[in-house]
């Protein structure tokens, strides 16, 4: 025989019993781990938050001049769209198409793989039993831990559509914008909001995947049986349970949203840094200020967030990615 034969499955002393279990065994899929998987679930979310920003282009772009000019635009979301048509036509609402659907197609990578890469090696150091007895808090690092590597991705993306949403006439979508904040402000800009992006990306991460984990076991627990669940009924409750974790991780970073928007507005003035900047526009703001725009930003972030999981669940099964690990009670 050669050395590299398989070595027979242990006999569980019955040969019916034997038969059956090679049977289930061939049949069953074989579950992906490593690069495979990870890759997977990196593609599954770099596609589900791709399409969800980018489709909601549109009410980010009335979002963001709520939150720049709110003296001009104080008549709501819808009061927003038509302001924006009225005055600049219907493609304006498309501004900065581009920069968001390439920034977070690299940020959803990093953030839903490195969710998932990130609550393994926690699993792995704890071990199972007080994974799944932490697991809130497993949930909590290990989504910190996979924003900050998304957010050095989509920062200088994030920067761009901003110019391109709040200076119209300011560069041709994402190239143009790009080449001119460098060669204008340099490499640095592009960072100039990396502060308030995490002070915002992060709580709002760890929100947003905290609550769509206890949601989701809630109803698993309480209403739906997982093991018999249809495909269309497991997308069901990835939709209600990321509508509601999407509502949660807009207020969480509504504040740190407007102040990125603002800091990404205009170039500091010389010497000014980062710091300070944040520092003034947060005086300016004040709390109130700080929640503006909230309601337009409340239906695109729970619109989103349900889209995002109810696609990346889909996409999941689709590819076969069934090696993740699950510390749900």
């Amino acid at each position: 025989m050669s050395g590299t034969a398989t070595q027979p499955p242990a006999s569980t002393g019955s040969v019916k019993l034997d038969a059956m279990k090679q049977k289930a065994e061939a049949a069953a899929p074989n579950k992906l781990s490593g690069v495979a998987l990870y890759s997977r679930f990196a593609f599954a979310g770099a596609v589900c938050c791709s399409v969800t920003h980018g489709a909601l282009t549109p009410v980010d772009v009335v979002k963001t001049r709520i939150q720049l000019d709110p003296v001009t635009y104080n008549r709501g979301l819808i009061g927003g769209f038509r302001q924006v048509i009225a005055s600049e036509g219907a493609g304006a609402l498309l501004t900065g198409f581009g920069p968001t659907a390439a920034g977070y197609f690299l940020q959803g990578a990093f953030k839903f793989g490195g969710y998932e890469f990130f609550k393994q090696q926690a699993i792995s150091l704890l071990g199972y039993e007080s994974a799944s007895n932490n697991r809130t808090a497993v949930y909590l690092a290990s989504s910190a831990a996979a924003e900050f590597f998304a957010d050095i991705a989509l920062c200088p993306l994030e920067a761009t559509r901003i110019r391109l949403v709040s200076e119209p006439g300011f560069a041709n979508g994402l190239i143009g914008g790009f080449g001119k904040i460098y060669r204008q402000e340099g490499f640095g800009a592009f960072y100039s909001g990396f502060g308030p992006i995490l002070f915002k990306q992060v709580p709002y991460t760890m929100a947003k995947f905290v609550v769509y984990e206890k949601v989701a076991e809630s109803i698993y627990a309480n209403f739906v049986d997982k093991t018999t669940a249809s495909a269309g009924l497991n997308t069901t409750v990835n939709l209600g349970s990321g509508l509601i974790a999407g509502f949660a991780a807009a207020i969480v970073s509504q504040p740190a949203d407007t102040m990125l928007s603002k800091i990404n507005k205009t170039k500091g003035l010389p010497g000014e840094g980062t710091t300070t900047r944040l520092i003034k526009i947060a005086r300016e703001l004040g709390i109130r200020g700080s929640y503006t725009g909230l309601g337009a930003r409340l239906f695109m972030v729970g619109t989103l967030t349900a889209g995002q999981f109810a696609i990346y669940g889909d996409i999941k099964r689709a590819l076969g990615a069934t090696g993740g690990v699950e510390i749900a009670k």
